[in-house]
């Protein structure tokens, strides 16, 4: 089932699932456009909203794998993370909101206990960095420190932005001897990401936590550099769903690393691939098709713990090098 299927991400990725000929049920709140939705892919549909557990448990009848699409995920991950560990079934979302992987964490005993996996992030930004962080600390013996940032170019969708806007966090975080600590906002760092160094600026990602489970490295920083003039302001609400096909095909995104090891010595990497949009939508179709088929492990997870760190080069056009 793929909730929010018809946001901006959710009909991407039920069109990729569709294609890839993996059974699927559409759902969320709006029913005139999941029925004309779901004619065009020749699939179910079911009309719900997120008020109450009940509700919810009826509309997950039959249903073995949910992937959330519906942000801002702090309105929509609680009640769908605690309705799945209840009803057996393994959630998955496309979530960049830190507070929706705290939530995977601080219910990952109540999951592995129900037999249920919880993956925030199965596509997007943490699985493209997920795979590169985890590529780059495997060509260092005692890797110690991870730096790694995100290009962003294009423009955002209107729910990426209104969840960002919500999502803007007072402290900026990063990961010191494996905790969680506030640093300083200021802490400019450049990185090359295949067009010579560029300014990024320190920013609080939900990477903090899924690179920290999946490397076990103690220190992490994690940074972005965005195109043009940042995040949209003014009336969130008229900005259009999201970026044209043209306009996504136009806009590449890329991610680089430095790993340093125990000697101080540093080693570099850098992700190019699709889209940031077209990249979650297929990502999280591919693992919502993987865990459906049975890649499982119960509690919280990363898709580049469970896939493995290639699991970002298995989605279309996308490659890493080292530098």
């Amino acid at each position: 089932m793929i909730y929010g299927a018809t946001g901006y991400t959710g009909r991407m990725a039920a069109e990729h699932a569709t294609a890839a000929g993996t059974p699927l049920v559409l759902a969320g709140r709006s029913e005139a456009a999941l029925s004309k939705f779901s004619a065009d892919l020749g699939v179910e549909y079911r009309v719900f909203g997120l008020e109450d557990a009940a509700t919810i448990g009826s509309g997950f009848a039959g249903i073995s794998v949910l992937l959330n699409c519906a942000g801002p995920f702090m309105s929509t991950a609680d009640a769908l993370m605690k309705t799945s560990i209840r009803n057996g079934i393994h959630y998955l979302d496309t979530a960049a909101e830190l507070d929706s992987y705290r939530l995977a964490e601080g219910l990952d005993d109540e999951a592995k206990a129900a037999g249920v996996m919880l993956m925030p992030g199965g596509g997007g930004s943490v699985a493209m960095l997920g795979s590169l962080a985890g590529h780059g600390a495997a060509r260092v013996a005692n890797p110690r420190k991870i730096r790694i940032a995100l290009y962003v170019a294009g423009g955002l969708s209107r729910g990426s932005a209104i969840s960002a806007m919500e999502n803007v966090t007072v402290e900026t975080l990063a990961r010191v001897d494996g905790e969680l600590v506030t640093v300083a906002a200021d802490g400019i760092r450049k990185f090359d990401f295949g067009k010579g160094a560029v300014d990024c600026f320190p920013v609080t990602l939900p990477d903090l936590i899924t690179i920290w489970r999946s490397t076990g490295v103690p220190d992490v920083e994690t940074f972005v550099h965005l195109t043009g003039d940042g995040l949209p302001q003014g009336d969130l609400s008229l900005l259009p769903d999201g970026p044209s096909e043209d306009e996504r095909l136009a806009n590449r995104c890329q991610a680089a690393v430095e790993v340093t090891d125990a000697d101080g010595h540093v080693a570099h990497s850098r992700l190019d691939t699709v889209n940031g949009y077209t990249f979650t939508a297929m990502a999280a179709a591919e693992a919502g098709r993987r865990v459906l088929a049975g890649e499982v492990r119960f509690g919280f997870q990363a898709p580049a713990d469970l896939f493995g760190s290639g699991f970002a080069q298995t989605i279309a056009d996308t490659t890493i090098v080292d530098i």
